[in-house]
């Protein structure tokens, strides 16, 4: 990780010198060879799972709703559960990596997916929004979890393991945008059944990532016995602050733009297939920012500038959405793909890097996820009020481009190549 510094970097304060080798060794060496690499396959197939169940209910949300009587209120609902199960949960993952281990946890996460999707088979509303939190719940843990166990297995290569599991969470999101609806239309499946079919990537990524628990190495006792007790005063902690800042700055800026770009497409013009095709387009552009930003920094440019480019990049997007929305789509599409890619991976990056140890990792991605997710959930419900409140799509556009400003100023805060919770 070439942003990381040394945990001590104080030659002074004798106290915290017994300190200062724990760091690296909270956990085992990272692992090499074919366990590096069956390891690695587990970590994309979980990130794979992490957004398509969920992402699927959006292009069946008519279908849904025509079907079962939602209201439209009932259906914005169901889409914003399951942001509000990621952070309101996120606290809880730790805990519970504690108790059952990463290995386990991260298991249970794809049965709770598993459990979630054969739920929603049940021809009933309330089936329908449990199963989703069940969904939720599921990917809620593993969101915090796998970061520190980048951290714990992949300490030399985490910038790409970063760039890997982020870019499959957005493959997995254009996935499902992508072929949920062919799917139901070629199969003659009910929207139920469609939902359910995404258990089985669960099935599979369950599959591989088995072996993990009987190749797990165990640490010597003196470091399980460190690990089994939380961390104490990151909250208190501004580095902490402001990568959690920067993941619910860019997760917000994120979720709202997804949720009202095709909306504002369809009102400037686009027709509605065009318009769902221009998210699906940006998501598939930011496989590429997600996973080219965290192997470049270091190497080729500095994460604070990094940050910084992102946040211009979904600027520009922006602003052309507000000049030239369907004329200049596809420039505009490209920007906030790479832009919005580019951000998440640095978010996920900052809470690897800037923690010393998978413990510390756990818990700085729990604060970051629970603030950020809560804090994402509340933005596309916010750009409609404004939307509604305006007449027009340029203030709830101008909102967005306004909140970049402090997005950039959180990431070159978390860019700080030092740890949290440094004394």
């Amino acid at each position: 990780m070439p942003d990381d510094l040394p945990t001590d970097t104080r030659p002074t304060r004798p106290a915290a010198a017994p300190a200062a080798p724990a760091a690296p060794a909270a956990g085992p060496p990272g692992v090499t060879g074919r366990r590096a690499l069956l390891l690695g396959a587990g970590v994309v197939l979980l990130a794979l799972n992490l957004r398509p169940a969920l992402v699927a209910v959006s292009p069946l949300a008519g279908t849904i709703r025509d079907d079962s009587g939602m209201s439209a209120a009932a259906t914005s609902l169901l889409t914003a559960l399951p942001l509000l199960c990621f952070g309101l949960l996120a606290p809880v993952a730790p805990r519970l990596g504690r108790r059952l281990g990463m290995e386990r946890s991260l298991l249970g996460t794809m049965a709770l997916i598993c459990a979630g999707t054969a739920l929603r088979l049940l021809d009933s509303v309330a089936a329908l929004f449990a199963g989703t939190v069940v969904i939720g719940a599921g990917i809620a843990v593993a969101n915090v979890l796998l970061p520190g166990l980048i951290k714990r297995d992949f300490p030399a290569r985490a910038g790409l393991m970063t760039g890997l599991y982020s870019m499959s969470l957005f493959g997995g999101a254009a996935l499902a945008a992508g072929v949920t609806v062919p799917v139901q239309q070629a199969a003659g499946l009910s929207w139920q059944a469609t939902l359910a079919c995404w258990g089985a990537l669960a099935v599979v990524a369950a599959v591989v990532w088995l072996p993990q628990l009987r190749s797990r190495t165990r640490v010597a006792a003196t470091v399980a016995q460190q690990a089994a007790h939380p961390v104490r005063g990151l909250w208190r902690d501004p580095l902490a602050w402001q990568v959690t800042g920067y993941m619910g700055l860019q997760s917000l800026s994120y979720y709202a733009a997804a949720a009202w770009l095709p909306t504002m497409l369809e009102d400037a013009g686009a027709s509605a297939g065009d318009a769902g095709w221009m998210l699906s387009f940006s998501s598939l552009l930011g496989i590429a920012g997600s996973f080219l930003s965290p192997v470049i920094v270091g190497r080729r440019i500095r994460a604070g500038a990094l940050a910084a480019l992102g946040a211009l990049l979904c600027a520009a997007g922006f602003a052309g959405m507000l000049t030239a929305p369907v004329g200049g789509a596809y420039v505009w599409m490209t920007l906030l793909g790479l832009g919005q890619g580019a951000a998440i991976s640095l978010a996920l990056l900052f809470i690897v890097q800037r923690a010393p140890d998978a413990r510390h990792t756990a818990q700085l991605s729990s604060m970051a996820q629970c603030f950020g997710y809560v804090l994402a959930a509340t933005g596309p419900a916010v750009l409609g009020a404004v939307h509604d409140a305006s007449g027009s799509w340029t203030v709830p556009l101008a909102l967005l481009l306004v909140l970049l400003l402090p997005q950039i100023a959180m990431g070159l805060g978390a860019a700080r190549p030092r740890h949290v919770a440094e004394r």
